[in-house]
């Protein structure tokens, strides 16, 4: 468009301008439908006469409303030259801004900027800012971890940060997407509520769903959900998940107190690979539960802790599994006299480093079960099984086993020529390596090599273990489970070790020596007994001796493991701390192989209508903030709804927090109302209706809370 000079009159200068629309453009994208756009800008500037003749259009009057036709009409063209279409809102706005602009108070933006900017296509349709506002708001929490978005009801600030939650959730710059919202009418108590947790929370989450299927295929979302990619909670939900500082936590090394971790050393995870730890939060002191399953595993957490389990209703159902408060569980473990949570189990064995060893693994195995490791004599295995007395041998350099008659054999070193007498049995040298030395059947252990060594390795030392002194049990109707004795609570701890270390579950229990019936050697039994049953994953042979192996296939093999919450007790009050790690799924193994969660990261979590949530809330919330993730909470400092005589934390958050780096307030205001155009003007009868009779949210302004 160019602009000429005009004859004017001393009251005001007088111009013309001149547009011409580029040919590719119908005028119909310029001017609206039945002309609806034109009578916008006519009536926006009423000091300017706007013509039209083809495709040029022509303004003359008022230099200053013709000079903000000719950038109009030039900002119009560079979204048309989009494929976005221009609407009588868009419009209006584009108006106002270039209005502000002139005014010297404008944005640095153009409208073009701000109308062409797409943060998400779904389904049809493109999500993006239609505002000035709302685009510094989306431009905020690209550049800042933590965003606050307040503002009135209608002005897009919970919608805009689900668009760019999903935005990052498909470039894959977070795994997942937390949503979390005040439940206030139920008093942030949802215990009482009917149904699963998203049953209890739905009606509170409602808006978040909403936009969730305005931006993702409405099929995938369960799938989503249901994966923990998509994770919704109440804001009670979401708070310190904590154990105490002496907790063992499993490293590539062994276990470690938690509270010994720094950012950078490594831990397992739950596919059994390690994972860094990006952070630890001290929490100070907590009340502390004892949480124990029913195979006798148990660990250590603060009453929020979360816990992931299903039930066999959901089970049944094909439900996904559940996110449930430790306190939540407490006197509702049982159903139907059964237990009622089950607990997720390693997907896959514990990937320890491989670790040098001087003995054969499935050798030791079978030494420790039915060897004679006291250093007193020569040492000997006993076994009825010829198949074990080949296999030792084989696996025993320079070592043959001599037949004594029955089950005993003498494990002699081969001589060579010239040897002396006084040469060590290699296989006492090794016992004395390994401290196995002198060694009785009450006192036998793993030694730590093997059982912090690779997969392969621990499996061979269990093999050995149960193929010498275990064996199979079949039941009729049932699956296969394997059976192990030893007077040694070492060996005993060590079989439990190995077994959850694989990704399986062993329950032990005690048969007192007093009592119990004599074996073939009459003689009394001096040591209690410690019985372990095993349950192994699918894919993991326990044996190698065949008639076992085929006595366990023949019944079906060994089911599936599976691990049930049995108790909750309280356990005092300790000193705890919660740790970050990278694991996809956010979760570590700690003591008896139990898998536990972790602070919040790589996410990218909501929290809307912060305005109801206390100060407490909101500072809990906050230092959920995981590395790798981004808060963006949402509110209205004029709708709190909260009980008479409570601060809203989103009101404080502003005294504390405004200017931190790294951390953005957007406000909105009734100008960004995205909704029909009467929810503004609502908005600003409001205000005017607060601010003429001293009020602010029904509250008085000399009771309102202290605000900058």
């Amino acid at each position: 468009m160019t602009q000429t000079p005009t004859a004017h009159s001393p009251a005001q200068e007088q111009a013309k301008a001149r547009f011409t629309v580029p040919a590719q453009h119908p005028m119909v994208t310029v001017l609206g439908s039945g002309d609806a756009l034109l009578r916008v800008i006519e009536k926006a500037f009423p000091a300017a006469d706007i013509h039209v003749r083809g495709n040029e259009i022509s303004a003359v009057g008022d230099a200053r409303q013709v000079a903000l036709v000719q950038r109009l009409f030039d900002e119009m063209m560079l979204v048309l030259r989009t494929g976005q279409p221009m609407t009588e809102d868009a419009v209006e706005r584009s108006i106002a801004m270039l209005r502000a602009s002139e005014n010297g108070d404008g944005p640095e933006e153009t409208p073009a900027e701000v109308l062409t900017q797409n943060i998400l296509s779904s389904r049809g349709r493109t999500i993006r800012p239609k505002t000035l506002n709302q685009k510094r708001y989306v431009d905020a929490i690209d550049k800042n971890t933590i965003v606050f978005g307040i503002g009135p009801a209608g002005t897009g600030k919970t919608y805009l940060a689900m668009a760019k939650a999903v935005q990052a959730l498909q470039a894959k710059q977070v795994s997942r997407i937390i949503l979390t919202r005040p439940a206030v009418e139920a008093g942030e108590r949802l215990g009482f509520l009917p149904g699963t947790l998203y049953e209890k929370i739905d009606p509170y989450l409602r808006p978040l769903y909403d936009a969730l299927h305005d931006m993702l295929d409405p099929e995938s979302i369960p799938k989503l959900m249901a994966a923990g990619t998509i994770e919704v909670a109440p804001l009670a939900y979401m708070r310190g998940r904590a154990q105490p500082v002496f907790t063992n936590v499993l490293t590539p090394d062994g276990w470690r107190p938690i509270g010994d971790l720094q950012v950078g050393d490594l831990v397992i995870g739950s596919n059994g690979e390690p994972t860094p730890v990006l952070g630890v939060y001290p929490q100070g002191e907590k009340d502390i539960y004892r949480v124990s399953a029913q195979d006798g595993s148990w660990t250590l957490c603060c009453g929020e802790h979360l816990w992931t389990v299903r039930t066999a209703s959901d089970k049944r159902r094909d439900k996904p599994w559940r996110v449930l408060e430790t306190q939540e569980m407490i006197g509702n473990l049982r159903a139907a006299h059964a237990r009622r949570y089950e607990l997720p189990m390693l997907t896959a064995p514990v990937c320890f480093p491989e670790r040098e060893v001087p003995m054969d693994p499935y050798a030791l195995g079978l030494l420790l079960g039915d060897g004679c490791l006291t250093g007193s004599t020569t040492p000997s295995f006993a076994t009825e099984d010829p198949e074990l007395a080949e296999a030792l041998e084989g696996a025993l350099p320079g070592i043959v086993l001599r037949h004594r008659g029955g089950p005993d054999y003498v494990l002699n070193r081969i001589k060579s020529p010239g040897d002396v007498v006084t040469l060590e049995n290699p296989v006492t040298r090794v016992r004395r390596q390994l401290g196995l030395l002198r060694t009785r059947s009450n006192t036998k252990f793993v030694p730590d090599d093997y059982l912090y060594n690779t997969a392969e390795v621990r499996l061979a030392v269990l093999q050995g273990l149960l193929d010498s002194d275990g064996g199979p049990v079949t039941q009729s109707d049932r699956t296969c489970r394997i059976q192990f004795s030893s007077t040694s609570i070492l060996l005993r701890d060590g079989i439990i070790a190995l077994v959850q270390s694989l990704g399986g579950v062993a329950y032990t229990r005690r048969r007192p020596a007093e009592g119990r019936k004599q074996g073939t050697a009459l003689a009394a039994h001096r040591h209690d007994s410690h019985v372990v049953d095993i349950r192994l994953p699918e894919g993991i042979e326990p044996f190698r001796l065949a008639r076992k192996r085929d006595k366990y296939h023949a019944a079906g093999g060994g089911g599936r493991p599976m691990r049930f919450i049995d108790s909750i007790e309280p356990a005092g009050t300790e000193e705890t701390v919660c740790i970050q790690v990278a694991a996809e799924d956010s979760l570590y193994v700690t003591q008896d192989y139990l898998l536990t969660h972790n602070t919040l990261n790589d996410a990218f979590i909501i929290l809307d209508e912060a305005q109801n949530t206390s100060p407490e809330q909101m500072k809990m919330f906050l230092t959920r903030l995981g590395f790798e993730s981004k808060i963006v909470i949402t509110g209205d400092v004029t709708q709190v709804d909260l009980p008479s005589g409570t601060k809203s934390g989103l009101r404080q958050v502003q005294d504390i927090l405004e200017g931190l780096d790294d951390v953005h307030f957007s406000r909105l205001s009734s100008a960004d109302v995205v909704r029909h155009k009467l929810v503004g003007r609502i908005v600003d009868a409001y205000e005017k209706y607060d601010s003429e009779n001293g009020t602010e949210n029904g509250t008085h302004k000399g009771a309102r809370d202290k605000r900058k």
